[in-house]
């Protein structure tokens, strides 16, 4: 994350904007600085996501504390992601600051990238603290059993743009994380326009595992990718 809707519309992010972008074609993240001055960022940035992990330095920073409440969840097909907005309750702790889950939505395949590695499915968790500074959980999804707590979201997954449901069986978040919450610490943007800097990223190190029916839906409901490719570290330092 990082546009597809911070309350209704955002991929880390973006909030609504009136001009058009997308994956294809003219729309699509190679055209997003030229669409619109308001995504001028999204050209010029130089702290901007995805990236490619590697290198990363080793320090002993502390980890997030993440806080779940299992509450209302509304899924949302918004054309651009398929996204799960939250109840109030589920927080991230870090360096002292309180950041509450707005969201979570995915992108398949991945825009974050491990050691060159790109996996199938990634989902963002997009955070917000009182001030509005915005940090995002991202999890990696590799190919393999079927996801229990995917499952109960799939079943409900809207086929057409802007459709929403209230999930009968919310997502159980603590259980679809990994138990190690290791992660991967870089400053970044919104993977969407307008590519706002001053994004804390948090990858964490473990993967889990989603079935190729699994993965294979989410793309077949969108119809096309929805990642922005990799973007440069410019002298950034990524940490764990």
């Amino acid at each position: 994350m990082l546009g597809i809707m911070l309350a209704t519309c955002f991929s880390v992010g973006a909030t609504e904007h009136s001009q058009h972008w997308g994956y294809e074609g003219q729309e699509s993240p190679e055209h997003w600085g030229k669409l619109s001055p308001d995504f001028a960022l999204c050209e010029t940035g130089k702290n901007q996501s995805p990236v490619n992990i590697q290198g990363a330095l080793k320090t002993h920073h502390s980890k997030p504390v993440l806080v779940f409440e299992q509450g209302k969840q509304q899924i949302i097909n918004n054309g651009h992601t398929i996204q799960i907005n939250v109840s109030e309750g589920n927080t991230l702790r870090l360096d002292d600051d309180t950041f509450a889950l707005q969201q979570f939505h995915f992108h398949a395949p991945s825009e974050n990238e491990i050691d060159g590695k790109q996996f199938p499915l990634e989902g963002h968790f997009v955070y917000k603290d009182k001030d509005g500074s915005l940090a995002v959980l991202a999890l990696m999804f590799n190919e393999g059993k079927a996801n229990p707590q995917l499952t109960k979201a799939w079943q409900q997954m809207p086929a057409k743009v802007n459709q929403a449901a209230i999930l009968t069986q919310p997502v159980d978040i603590n259980a679809l994380l990994p138990e190690n919450v290791g992660v991967y610490r870089f400053s970044g943007s919104l993977t969407t326009p307008p590519c706002s800097e001053g994004v804390i990223w948090m990858v964490l190190e473990q993967p889990v595992s989603a079935s190729a029916e699994q993965i294979r839906q989410f793309r077949s409901v969108l119809q096309h990718a929805n990642n922005r490719p990799v973007q440069p570290l410019n002298g950034r330092v990524i940490i764990n």
